[in-house]
């Protein structure tokens, strides 16, 4: 295996307003090694190549106005593959590195395309994202993690982030949350507390 090889591949992935360019959702992945290459001086550049919010908008701003009156879904800009699709009012990119596999990054916003078009019985637009943004946002971390890609099948990333885990809340089903149980439980936690005393002196 050569020696830069990663399973890190997403620098950010941004849903933007294709009016006005403004940020409807927007995450920035920082790549959690460095380089074989890297030195000391230029390792921060390397790792963060926007690292603040305004380098961040400027990004955005300029992604915006050049994907807007373009067909096609994948580009070069800023030394960086970007992947987008355009949905009813937004438009959604998964921006890689150079050197990244194209399909890859392609499977990814096709997995938040249809996630959210499931999720949202197909209306996606910006009033459902913001509305919905916990379950947008759950979605995005289902399918990525610390730019690390996980899962692209729609289907199950829209299995987990609609259900609740079943084994919880079969446990708090026996638990008695009444006054009376509540002090149950305290007279409880106090004999506890002095057989504990009692056993320690």
């Amino acid at each position: 295996m050569a020696p830069s090889m990663s399973l890190f591949s997403v620098n950010a992935i941004l849903i933007l307003n294709s009016d006005d360019g403004s940020r409807v959702f927007a995450k920035y992945y920082t790549a959690p090694h460095h380089t074989a290459g890297a030195t000391h001086t230029n390792a921060p550049t390397a790792q963060t190549p926007y690292p603040d919010v305004k380098s961040q908008k400027a990004f955005e701003k300029g992604l915006v106005e050049k994907t807007a009156k373009q067909t096609a879904d994948i580009i070069l800009y800023d030394n960086r593959i970007v992947l987008y699709k355009s949905e009813s009012d937004v438009m959604m990119y998964v921006v890689g590195g150079v050197d990244e596999n194209e399909i890859m990054l392609y499977n990814v916003i096709l997995a938040l395309r249809d996630s959210l078009h499931l999720l949202f019985k197909q209306s996606v637009d910006k009033r459902t994202i913001i509305e919905n943004y916990d379950l947008v946002s759950l979605a995005i971390d289902e399918i990525i993690d610390d730019g690390i890609i996980l899962e692209t099948d729609p289907t199950i990333i829209v299995q987990r982030v609609s259900k609740a885990p079943t084994q919880d809340v079969t446990q708090l089903k026996g638990i008695d949350l009444s006054e009376q149980g509540m002090n149950n439980l305290a007279q409880f936690g106090k004999a506890k507390l002095g057989d504990w005393l009692r056993q320690g002196l």
